[in-house]
């Protein structure tokens, strides 16, 4: 009778065995996927965030704003937080391609500024949430460019013929000829954009290579004298090559917010916007803000940054070089011009 007993719970207890862990089976982990920037996160707070909340992330990285808008508009993946710049979540705005955000889900957004918010790309502030921010200039090698540089022009001087370096970015660089030309970085006047082409065209033979992440290396390295990049890359660069130097050339620049958006195809909202939080949590914001070296727009990770870094002019220029920028705005229509004279100015010879 005893065995029978034994042989009954012995049998119990292997059923319950097997419930159990097909339960656990069952119980999978939700995955949200996030688009970001290369090199514009700490990559351990990914691992921090899974382990606080149970939550797997999907990291994924793209080059340049349009690489990432012409991934997401079809809408065969599914990302839960892409990370784009301010013109291009204009543009997902108007085309219906984001998630209103629930900011009862995002509280540490009061730690963003201020002067962040209800700017033209999402001026009542529903869509989007500040990550970073900085300018684009030029960077120089001290020991390679001797004469002051202060304006775009120096781009053209055929004395740095194979030592200058472009970004591999229509708005970036086509912007960079607008503003030499004393244009705005938005312009719709065909005349004014065929001069700005032109003008590239003209650079193209002094062009070492149209880059992106790739600047970093070979700028710390020596290998070009000259690159249009943006700030926080700059800061990265100066403190591995002290011989650099960044300038906001007087004829004005790009002055740009990247902030975290939700798209719409997004299978995890809620969990999008825990991590939307999870990110302006001060001491995380304060660490990704060190790693990358770009400007946080968090009030309270800057007052906990070294002052050396916090005083830096490349990372926090003052109100007079912000006053001479620019925010990029959506082109609209305008994108398919834009894209022409870049093709034609990449097919140059």
């Amino acid at each position: 009778m005893k065995k029978l007993i034994k042989k009954c719970l012995l049998i119990s207890f292997s059923v319950l065995m097997i419930i159990s862990l097909t339960a656990c089976q069952g119980e999978k982990k939700v995955t949200i996927n996030v688009y970001n920037w290369g090199e514009y996160i700490d990559k351990s707070v990914i691992g921090e965030f899974e382990e606080k909340y149970g939550i797997n992330v999907n990291y994924e990285l793209f080059e340049t704003n349009e690489a990432m808008y012409q991934k997401i508009k079809p809408g065969a993946v599914n990302y839960d937080v892409a990370i784009p710049s301010d013109y291009m979540i204009s543009k997902m705005i108007e085309e219906d391609m984001l998630l209103k955000i629930d900011f009862d889900n995002v509280p540490n957004y009061k730690y963003i500024d201020d002067k962040f918010k209800n700017l033209e790309y999402d001026p009542t502030n529903e869509y989007s949430v500040p990550y970073m921010w900085g300018t684009v200039g030029i960077l120089y090698n001290k020991t390679m460019v001797k004469e002051p540089v202060n304006s775009w022009d120096i781009l053209w001087d055929e004395k740095y013929a194979k030592q200058i370096l472009m970004q591999d970015s229509q708005r970036e660089t086509i912007g960079v000829a607008l503003q030499k030309l004393g244009y705005s970085l938005n312009t719709n006047n065909l005349d004014e954009l065929e001069e700005a082409k032109q003008e590239l065209i003209k650079q193209k033979p002094l062009v070492l290579a149209y880059v992106v992440d790739e600047v970093k290396d070979k700028m710390i390295s020596g290998e070009a004298a000259l690159a249009v990049v943006w700030a926080g890359d700059a800061v990265v660069m100066i403190e591995q090559n002290p011989d650099l130097a960044y300038v906001v050339p007087e004829e004005g620049s790009n002055f740009f917010v990247d902030a975290m958006v939700i798209p719409k195809t997004s299978k995890h909202k809620k969990e999008a916007e825990m991590f939307i939080n999870f990110m302006c949590e001060t001491e995380i914001a304060l660490k990704n803000t060190n790693y990358i070296g770009y400007s946080t727009p968090h009030t309270e990770a800057k007052k906990m940054l070294d002052p050396k870094v916090a005083n830096d002019p490349v990372a926090y220029p003052s109100d007079d070089i912000l006053e001479k920028c620019e925010v990029y705005r959506d082109l609209g229509d305008m994108v398919k011009i834009y894209d022409r004279i870049w093709t034609e100015i990449k097919a140059a010879k």
